[in-house]
């Protein structure tokens, strides 16, 4: 297979065809095949980044999540940005996510910054 840019769906459709039929052909990674392959990969994350898009998650949902995950109620963040009635207001939306608070997030909760800049 000639590798090149892939500029539609067709194209993207056989290069993932190709991969499938390589990766059950169990094509060596150091094999010029294994190397094709790779390009390949790279070619189809391209069109994937592209055209099918991920969104980013709600903030306050993501925020919600990570607590839940790991274990902590709105008491337990009070200390860091104000009471629990104003913990629980921000985690409702009634109360706005400022950029000083989704730096304390970012750092106590360990969630991506991307999230909240998106």
């Amino acid at each position: 297979m000639e590798l090149s840019v892939i500029k539609n769906k067709t194209q993207y459709e056989t290069y993932l065809k190709w991969v499938d039929e390589m990766f059950d052909k169990k094509i060596l990674p150091n094999s010029t095949n294994g190397k094709k392959i790779e390009v390949a990969l790279l070619l189809i994350k391209q069109y994937e980044d592209a055209h099918f898009s991920i969104p980013y998650p709600d903030p306050l949902e993501t925020i919600k999540l990570k607590m839940t995950e790991l274990g902590l109620k709105n008491k337990d963040l009070a200390c860091k940005i104000g009471s629990k009635g104003y913990v629980s207001s921000l985690l409702s939306g009634r109360k706005p996510l400022t950029l000083k608070l989704a730096k304390i997030f970012h750092q106590e909760l360990n969630i991506p910054a991307e999230v909240f800049f998106a």
